[in-house]
């Protein structure tokens, strides 16, 4: 007999982490709390960089658009979970998750795109110094972006699609705090093969591509830094990738854990608290990494939050 399943689906539930009372407002009170540190530290980020003059370069021009994407990110799960919680509810419309689902696929991928782009321009800014501002122009700058916008919106628009074709199984439940892809398409009834190659090839070819790009260009930035005589010189240049090495390496360590932990074990409940990590964790601590580790940073954050804006734009 074939599974009953129904393509007129109108809600998922999202099982989220317990269903003790008492822990759900301890968990609302510590989700509700990284949120807004996430949103806060982010947008503190951005209004700096927009508001001090000597930080209008490609560096942070592409960090302020990380910060951006980081709080859209973080916005696209945390907020729903806060609201499941607060009303006792666990429901998700069908609308609802498919669009959540296509945000989270569009957001990892696009941070996923401007840390390989970060680490072209500190590749370009090591081992090229002298063509850098030729090179990290504006208008390539701009095209980076844009580039890596339009192609998260495809990558996110054909999981999506792929997964409207399916028809879903009456059991709806979730075993998650948001609707994760892989998740979603294994409550199908119908075949998902060309759902979990399309996954698969697109966990290879851009999340496995991004990261040979950054790993490439971290490699030629080593061995120029290498080159370098005096030890003054080395630590000067490292130093101005070593906030981007912390954020790529907190971002890949903690997605590519949490995916293969969860096949190990197979345990979707697991799966669930270990992606806190890189959906909740990781987009709070990013603003931290790159203020207390960069001198720029923090010299414009001492002056916009001491009132001395005027200083921040001359200096």
């Amino acid at each position: 007999m074939e599974p009953e399943n129904d393509t007129q689906i109108s809600e998922f539930r999202l099982l989220g982490f317990s269903e003790e009372h008492r822990l759900q407002r301890f968990l609302f009170g510590v989700f509700f709390s990284m949120y807004l540190i996430t949103v806060f530290g982010n947008w503190l980020i951005i209004l700096v960089i927009i508001l001090c003059s000597h930080l209008h370069t490609p560096m942070y021009f592409f960090l302020s658009n990380l910060s951006f994407v980081d709080i859209c990110f973080a916005s696209t799960t945390v907020p729903k979970m806060l609201v499941n919680i607060q009303t006792q509810s666990k429901v998700i419309t069908y609308a609802g998750c498919i669009t959540q689902m296509y945000f989270f696929i569009h957001f990892v991928g696009l941070d996923s795109f401007l840390l390989t782009v970060m680490a072209y321009d500190r590749f370009v800014a090591i081992c090229h110094p002298l063509h850098y501002t030729v090179i990290m122009n504006p208008q390539l700058c701009g095209l980076l972006v844009l580039a890596s916008w339009i192609m998260s919106v495809l990558h996110s628009l054909l999981h999506s699609l792929m997964v409207l074709r399916l028809s879903l199984c009456r059991e709806l439940e979730i075993p998650h705090f948001f609707c994760e892809l892989n998740q979603v398409i294994h409550l199908a009834c119908s075949d998902t093969f060309l759902n979990d190659m399309a996954m698969y090839l697109a966990a290879v070819l851009l999340g496995g591509g991004c990261l040979a790009g950054i790993l490439y260009s971290y490699s030629k930035i080593v061995s120029s830094i290498c080159a370098i005589s005096s030890a003054q010189g080395k630590y000067k240049a490292f130093s101005t990738c070593a906030s981007h090495l912390s954020v790529v390496s907190l971002f890949y360590c903690t997605s590519l854990g949490v995916y293969l932990s969860s096949a190990a074990t197979h345990n979707s409940h697991s799966g669930a608290i270990a992606s806190v990590m890189y959906t909740v964790v990781t987009p709070m601590l990013n603003p931290f990494i790159y203020s207390l580790r960069n001198k720029d940073i923090k010299r414009a954050l001492k002056n916009s939050l001491g009132g001395k804006l005027e200083k921040c734009q001359l200096s």
